[in-house]
Formats: structure tokens, sequence, C-alpha cells
């Protein structure tokens, strides 16, 4: 489909030159014939003043032949001009619109390459999917199969136990019609008992097996409750083992990472960042007044969670905010901190200058359901682009993010890096630590799954791993609290 709506653009612009070459070859039909016919029209004029005034000397009507015929030649040559001019002039426009239309079929062209490719990968995605769902076609044939197989013996068994009652039925109408014995009544007395006990055992199996679900519901709850603390109680070891100061065995660390200091109040009781104010008896999430060290007071939005509390650095949620912002807002902050809003790189950085911090990015995707990653990392001051470096943690979704990388950060009026002339941050919008323009873009356009166009989904808020699937997502958060979970001093 595309190849023919690039032949025929390419026909139409064939038509429009080939008729631009009529046109002008039919103009310089014209003035050749005009020069053709200017000359006899000369000779004849001569020849009709000769009879008019032969009385005249020879002289004089020869000069004044010649005055005429000048003047005959000069008009003409005028009018000439005046075609010549307007001839170019038609020709200049028209190849105007002939750059205009080419310029268009190009852009057309590159816009159709586009959604092939696209085409080209929605249509690996098919077959991935097709040959994912051949294989669920044979596991539902096996499954199929056997329960076949176990619905035959079902059914043999149906008709033994209808045989066994039948059997009991003839009893039973025999021992209504003739007393029955000593020894037939007994016999029934104890199928009786036997038929009851079973009963009785059946009923609490189903009871136990009641209370064991149940019980599991809840265990599965408590887990699932865990987990978050588990992986944060580990990292408390990990961090106490590194940085307590004991002559233990260094860990292997990808990129170099500041030596972990206690963070003290200042004079006037500004706390450092939000552990400190957790740490000091404000245990509610909330907008807090902190004052980093070297570093002006301004207010952040402490979120108080697994125990510790976390500065919150960015927040989305519901796409109120436009996040395509300039270089300057991106490094000062933007938006409301008890909406969505972006903290700002300057105030990020001079809270992680302070020590060793962890990232957590929290998400969430349109079926609500939550995935986070925890990376340590590091993060430049304005003389770098705020340059990040990460490693991950811990995490429950794939990682999206180059590790142990120098990403510099970048908007679409302050692009650093380039790949391959594309503009980033300007073809997905917002401002991001971009690697290759695919990895992730958490400050994207908020685009909801109704939107039309793969290239519309990819310029908004997505996760996107290297080996894995596309998340476009609901609402995202970026936190930092330090590594360091001891009191400050």
């Amino acid at each position: 489909q595309n190849s023919h709506t690039a032949k025929t653009v390419s026909r139409k612009s064939l038509c429009i030159l080939n008729n631009q070459r009529v046109s002008g070859a039919e103009n310089m039909k014209i003035i050749l014939v005009f020069l053709f016919i200017a000359p006899l029209a000369l000779s004849a004029r001569g020849e009709k003043d000769s009879s008019f005034d032969s009385a005249a000397s020879p002289e004089t009507k020869s000069r004044f032949a010649m005055l005429d015929d000048v003047r005959i030649l000069a008009n003409g040559l005028l009018q000439l001009g005046h075609g010549l001019k307007d001839f170019v002039h038609k020709t200049k426009g028209q190849m105007n619109d002939i750059f205009q239309k080419l310029y268009i079929f190009d852009r057309s062209f590159y816009e159709l390459s586009l959604q092939t490719s696209e085409i080209k990968e929605e249509e690996e995605q098919l077959r991935q999917t097709t040959a994912r769902l051949q294989i669920n076609n044979e596991e539902i044939k096996n499954l199929s199969q056997e329960m076949n197989s176990k619905i035959d013996d079902l059914i043999q068994n149906k008709i033994q136990l209808q045989e066994k009652v039948w059997g009991l039925e003839d009893k039973v109408t025999k021992l209504a019609i003739i007393q029955p014995s000593m020894q037939e009544t007994e016999e029934i007395s104890s199928l009786k008992a036997f038929v009851e006990q079973q009963d009785n055992h059946i009923k609490q199996l189903l009871k136990t097996v009641e209370d064991q679900h149940v019980q599991l519901d809840r265990q599965h709850n408590q887990i699932m409750e865990l987990e978050d603390k588990l992986n944060h109680i580990e990292l408390q070891e990990l961090a106490e083992n590194s940085f307590t100061g004991e002559q233990t065995e260094p860990e292997a660390i990808p990129f170099p990472v500041r030596n972990a200091t206690a963070i003290t109040y200042k004079s006037d009781g500004a706390a450092p960042d939000c552990t400190a104010l957790f740490n000091s008896g404000m245990q509610s999430s909330g907008v807090y007044t902190i004052k980093p060290n070297g570093s002006e007071a301004f207010d952040v939005y402490c979120e108080m969670k697994f125990g510790n509390s976390w500065t919150v650095i960015q927040n989305r949620v519901d796409g109120s905010l436009d996040f395509n912002q300039t270089w300057d807002a991106y490094a000062n902050g933007f938006g409301e901190l008890n909406e969505e809003f972006w903290l700002g790189l300057n105030k990020t950085y001079s809270i992680t200058k302070q020590g060793d911090y962890i990232l957590r990015i929290e998400l969430q995707d349109w079926k609500d359901n939550k995935r986070y990653i925890e990376y340590v990392f590091s993060l430049g001051g304005p003389e770098t682009d705020y340059t990040l470096q990460l490693s991950r943690i811990s995490g429950s979704i794939p990682n999206a993010l180059p590790e142990q990388t120098e990403l510099r950060f970048s908007t679409a009026d302050h692009d650093v890096d380039i790949i391959n002339d594309f503009n980033c941050p300007e073809n997905y919008l917002g401002g991001w630590w971009h690697s290759d323009c695919e990895e992730t873009n958490l400050n994207g356009k908020y685009v909801t799954p109704r939107s039309r166009g793969r290239l519309e989904r990819r310029k908004g808020l997505y996760w996107k791993p290297k080996k894995g699937r596309y998340y476009l997502l609901k609402s995202t958060k970026i936190m930092i609290h330090p590594t360091d979970l001891k009191n400050f001093d």
C-alpha cells in the first residue's frame, strides 16, 4: 500500500513536470514565429512606404524607412521582453510549486516508512502471539484428552455405582416383602453406620479444606505485605554492613560512591531531608520544609512508608500537569507538591550531594497492577547536565534504564546528545535521562490506552525494558532516601 501511494505521487509529479515542459515549448514556438514574421513585416512596410513616397529623394526615403523599422523592431523587442519576463516569473512560480510538492512527497514518503516499520513490528508481535496461542492450543488439546479420559473413567464408575444401587434396590424390595433375618439386619446396620461415618468424614474434610483456603488467603496477603518489608530489611542489613565502619571485605561497586556520613541538623532546626524529619517524630506524609547542607530551605513532599520517610522528586497520577517543559523548568521544578509535580534537578542534587541515596521508582499500569524498582544511584551537578548513574538492587519489574552508564538529562531546548540526528525530548516529549530514545520515558505525554496510533503511545508515559513487554503507565512516583538507614545525629 505504501509503495502504491509513493508510485501515485511520483506519477503526479512527472505529469506536472511534463506540463511545465509543454507550456515552455509552446512559448518558445510563439517567440520564434514572432522573430520570423517581424523581418517580413518590416520589409513589407518598407515596400509600402516606398510606393507612397516615390517622389521623395532616395536619401530621405532610406532615412525614414530605417527609423520606422527601428521603431517597429524596438516595439517588438519590448513586447518580447515583457513576454519573456512574464514567462520567467510564471516559470519560477511553477518551479516553486513543483519543489513544494516534491517536499510534501518526501515528507509523506518518510511518514509512510515510519508507519511501515511500525506495521512490521506489530506483525512480529502478532507472529509471537500466534506462536504462543499455538502452544496454548496444544496444551488445551492435551488437557482435553486428559479430561475425556477422566470423564470415561467417571462414566465407568457411574455405571458400576448404578449397578450397585440397582442391587441395593432389589435387596430393599425383598426386605420390604420378606422379614429380614437377624444376619441381614446386622449387615444393614453396619452398612448404615459405615455410610454415616464416611459422610461425617467427608464433612470434616470439607471443613478442613475451607479452613485451609481461608488460611492460605490470609497468608497470601501477609506474604504480599511482607515482600516489600523484607526487601527493605535486607537493604538495611546491607547498608549497616557497608557503612558501620567495620573492617569487612568490601563488595564490588560498579561506579564510585561517596562515603556515607551522618546528616546533622543546622542550628536553625531545619532538617536536611525527609528521613531526618521522620526520625525527629514527623511520621505523617505531607509537605515539609527542609534545608540541605549548603543550600537554601525549600518545600518537599515527604511520604512515610516502610518504616521510613522518602523524599518524592516526581509524582504523576492523572495527566493534569504538562511535563513538556523547558530546561529551566526542569532545573527549578514545577507543579503542586500535593498533586502532580517535578521537584527540580537543582533541589534533588542539593539533597543527594549530602551522602549516598537510594532511588525508588513506583509504577502502576491501566489495570491497576503495581510494580517497583530500586537503584543505588549518583547524580551529577549542573556542570555535568545532571549526569545520572544507576545500579539496580531490587524490584518487581525488568530494568529499563542502562546501568553503569552516564546518562545526561536533556530537554527539547537543551538536547546534549542527539542520537542519529534524532532529538529524543522533542520527538518523545518531556525532559529525561535519555540513552537511545526507546528504553523509557516517565516524563512523557500522559496518554490513555484509548489513544490511537503507536507513535502517539510512544510519546506517552511508558516503561520499556530491552527484552520485555511495553508498559503504558497510569501513574508514576520517583522517591529517594539515604542508604544509611540509621538515625541521624
